[in-house]
């Protein structure tokens, strides 16, 4: 399950990139060295196709700071003369060209609050657009380039201000939100030399910056007169179920709803000759596991043509093609994404890309020619690449991780078994560096989260909570399955585990594992579990079940089914899985939380939560902790400070890595 002050001035001269010298590796992979891989994000074409611009983030870990610090990079589209356009010390992203092409604008928390830049392409300085006291979000330029509409929440007022200095700043649950708005601002300043943001939206809702797959929450006409946008009931995460799009006169700030359905919809776009609106819409009621259509809103009459399902039913909508006959779109398909097409009047689909590497962030430019977009695979550092949208072949423009050494991995092979109903299960299988066969070996099982996330073929070094290459270079085998309730094998696969936690899912899982013990692979004696989130609830699920594993990591784990849901920042997510509230089925709850079936517990378990998690509260932890504690097991508990349901700062994700390996190391190696 899941949910961003020194100012420094931008050179006047853009640095090139150096020559990276890849490091020789002392022990090959290791956490520390997961955290040199640069994260490369935002690819964009320019409207003209001949260059791109695309954002860098690395870690910078000093006394006094532990961030992941952006910087802007542009280069041509076939990859030469790649520049790095920002260099403050904190972090520039999210760059968008102009119409013209000749300004990029950015957000940066350079002056305090993130506020939006601009920086001329040609060379200079950044010049700040906006002056906010609560941060700007998502932006983009109007058609002619002469005003950017961004969002952002309502500030905090005088009255708050205040309050806040009186120690009299009590709030209420559920009253008083500072909703997401829309606002525009002029890219060039006034004759009293000032831009002044204007509120375009000022309704009682919020604007649906956190929606579902699909991610943009507004688009602009193409002749600039209006703005299609999602829209919710309030910012909270739970209410992404009341999302409508409607539209609005920039002008006369007029409202009129587009799509206002019992589904949830939103990531609207314009047509080009913005006769209509393409958006994403989810089954009626929505529900957690996502079942989402493209539809076609018609802007003069108000109707909506509802296109042909997806292969997986949870399409990511990248735009519309230059004619306006089709739409590009994003799905996962097992553990690789692929890059489709669909007309919208004969409603054939074709997919566009395939091959054995994974594509993700899609990003199309202005004129509908080019498309942006990072590849990687389990061997292969993520790089920005383009390519033209008539013929597809990825041109890479990026040497952001060519500084890495080159450590050896271990090898992915894509593995399918069958569950004990018969039911096809696939997930990944990676085996230990310079890896023997018919030796057999420790085995760590990875769960992933959502439940409705999905394993796919990312590169292995990147840094997360489970150092993946560093368990390979230390001799560990790992498995990744997608049991059903994952995503990329389609809706009735994605919703096999309604009602049923721990259930079918469980099987599907432990069928896996025993499929590497028949490959003679795994150790049956050296074996552990891990997971995040969901993948936390069903390793302390696990643990309850079988005595099969010598060690766990549980990480942000649900592991009280009644108490979650009573806590939590989406009180809606259970009862739709479940079929009810806990009240209504108190046992169905009781019998599949963890800490419920905690008697018994003999693996020894690290327990690692963020401390300001809202999505999973930490009281989660502390009670599987706690349960498998006071009967006498070994459990070691890990709190992180300041972290959020997925931990942001380097220093702590460092930390958390290496108390993994450290842990599954003392538990399956000891004697070994």
């Amino acid at each position: 399950m899941l949910r961003f002050f020194i100012v420094l001035l931008v050179a006047a001269t853009f640095e090139q990139i150096p020559s990276a010298q890849a490091e020789t590796p002392a022990s090959g992979w290791t956490p520390e060295l997961m955290l040199k891989v640069r994260r490369v994000a935002h690819v964009r074409p320019s409207p003209d196709a001949k260059r791109v611009v695309y954002s860098v983030a690395e870690a910078v870990m000093t006394e006094d700071r532990s961030e992941f610090v952006s910087q802007i990079w542009i280069s041509n589209s076939d990859g030469s003369n790649a520049t790095q356009m920002t260099f403050a010390a904190k972090s520039s992203t999210n760059p968008m060209w102009s119409p013209d092409g000749k300004w990029i604008a950015f957000t940066s928390e350079r002056s305090g609050k993130s506020n939006l830049f601009r920086l001329r392409v040609a060379g200079g300085d950044a010049e700040q657009l906006t002056d906010v006291k609560s941060g700007v979000g998502l932006f983009a330029w109007s058609p002619e380039g002469r005003q950017l509409a961004f969002v952002m929440p309502d500030p905090p007022t005088d009255t708050d201000d205040k309050a806040a200095k009186a120690k009299d700043d009590f709030r209420w649950i559920d009253r008083d939100f500072k909703m997401d708005r829309l606002h525009l601002v002029s890219a060039e300043k006034d004759q009293n030399g000032q831009r002044v943001p204007r509120v375009l939206t000022t309704g009682n809702f919020s604007i649906s910056v956190a929606a579902r797959p699909g991610g943009g929450s507004f688009d602009w006409s193409p002749d600039g007169k209006s703005i299609v946008f999602a829209h919710r009931k309030s910012p909270g995460a739970d209410d992404w179920t009341t999302s409508d799009v409607s539209i609005i006169d920039v002008t006369t700030g007029n409202m009129t709803p587009l799509a206002t359905t019992g589904r949830s919809e939103f990531a609207p776009l314009y047509s080009p000759d913005g006769k209509s609106v393409a958006l994403i819409a989810s089954d009626d009621p929505p529900r957690w596991a996502g079942d989402y259509s493209l539809q076609v809103a018609s802007i003069s009459d108000r109707k909506v043509k509802t296109l042909p399902a997806t292969p997986d039913h949870q399409p990511t909508l990248i735009g519309w093609s230059n004619d306006g006959r089709s739409l590009y779109f994003v799905e996962t398909r097992g553990t690789l994404n692929r890059l489709s097409e669909i007309n919208v009047e004969s409603e054939k689909i074709a997919e566009l890309v395939s091959g054995g590497e994974l594509l993700r962030m899609f990003e199309m430019n202005a004129k509908g020619s080019a498309f942006g977009f990072v590849r990687e695979a389990p061997q292969k550092a993520p790089e920005a690449c383009v390519s033209l949208i008539g013929k597809f072949a990825p041109i890479q423009v990026s040497q952001a991780n060519s500084h890495l050494p080159k450590a050896p991995f271990g090898k992915v092979e894509l593995l399918r078994w069958k569950s004990t109903d018969g039911q096809e299960i696939e997930g990944l299988l990676t085996y230990p560096v310079d890896y023997k066969p018919g030796t057999r070996v420790p085995l760590l099982l990875q769960i992933h989260g959502g439940p409705m996330g999905v394993f796919v073929q990312s590169f292995a070094g990147t840094a997360g909570n489970y150092p993946n290459a560093a368990f390979a270079a230390r001799g560990f085998a790992l498995l990744q399955p997608n049991p059903r309730g994952s995503a990329g094998y389609g809706k009735e696969f994605r919703y096999a585990n309604y009602q049923d936690w721990g259930g079918g899912d469980f099987r599907d899982i432990m069928a896996g594992v025993d499929r590497v013990l028949e490959m003679g692979v795994a150790d049956p004696e050296r074996m552990g579990v891990m997971g995040w989130s969901y993948g936390g609830y069903m390793t302390s699920w696990t643990i309850t079940q079988t005595k099969r594993f010598r060690a766990a990591s549980v990480g942000a784990a649900v592991t009280n089914l009644v108490s979650f849901t009573g806590t939590a920042d989406i009180p809606g997510f259970l009862p739709d899985y479940f079929g009810g509230q806990p009240w209504d089925d108190a046992k169905l709850y009781a019998a599949r939380s963890p800490v419920f079936q905690a008697r018994g517990v003999t693996t020894p378990t690290l327990v690692q939560h963020g401390e300001a998690d809202v999505r999973v509260p930490v009281s989660q932890g502390y009670e599987f902790y706690n349960a498998v504690k006071q009967q006498g097991t070994p459990a070691e508990m890990l709190v992180l400070p300041r972290q959020p349901h997925g931990p942001t700062e380097p220093r702590m994700i460092l930390k958390i890595m290496q108390t993994n390996l450290d842990w599954f190391e003392k538990h399956l190696k000891s004697g070994s």
